[in-house]
């Protein structure tokens, strides 16, 4: 996604995770406890994927987008799909996206990644905006400019 920034990647952990249950140390009952919420937004809201399950091999993972943030409301904790993502992106300012991937067959999930998601990352015409105003950098030195040619012009009395 184009307005996507400050990305947080957890293969790191994954990896992890997984080597753990392959050598022994760790359950497989310990790693696959989605809970029926995860498992029906996957199959609502989910992105179908070309990856088995690291888990049972036998089912592809499915990725779940979930958004939290101020600017949502009401919306925030639900599970979107990608193309809900892209006019969020569009029309709220800023929210957090996390990704969790899911097997729907012996409920292994595992949070994949997050990152930001909104219209604060759109830069206009090559200026960065001032994140709490919406104005670009230049924009007050002008406006105070114009405020000074106008006193200047004005007639004294």
């Amino acid at each position: 996604m184009r307005t996507q920034r400050q990305v947080v990647d957890y293969a790191l952990q994954r990896r992890a995770l997984l080597r753990e249950v392959y050598a022994g140390h760790v359950a497989a009952y310990e790693v696959c406890d989605a809970s029926p919420y995860l498992k029906t937004a996957a199959r609502f809201h989910g992105e179908a994927t070309e990856e088995l399950c690291p888990i049972c091999r036998r089912e592809f993972l499915t990725l779940v987008h979930y958004i939290y943030g101020d600017g949502l409301k009401h919306s925030a904790g639900q599970a979107r799909s990608r193309a809900e993502l892209a006019v969020l992106a569009q029309s709220v300012r800023e929210f957090q996206v996390y990704v969790v991937e899911v097997c729907r067959g012996c409920s292994w999930n595992h949070l994949v990644e997050q990152f930001l998601l909104g219209s604060a990352g759109l830069a206009g015409s090559g200026a960065t905006e001032d994140v709490e105003t919406g104005t670009s950098p230049a924009s007050p030195g002008r406006a105070a400019e114009r405020g000074r040619r106008k006193a200047r012009l004005a007639p004294s009395a």
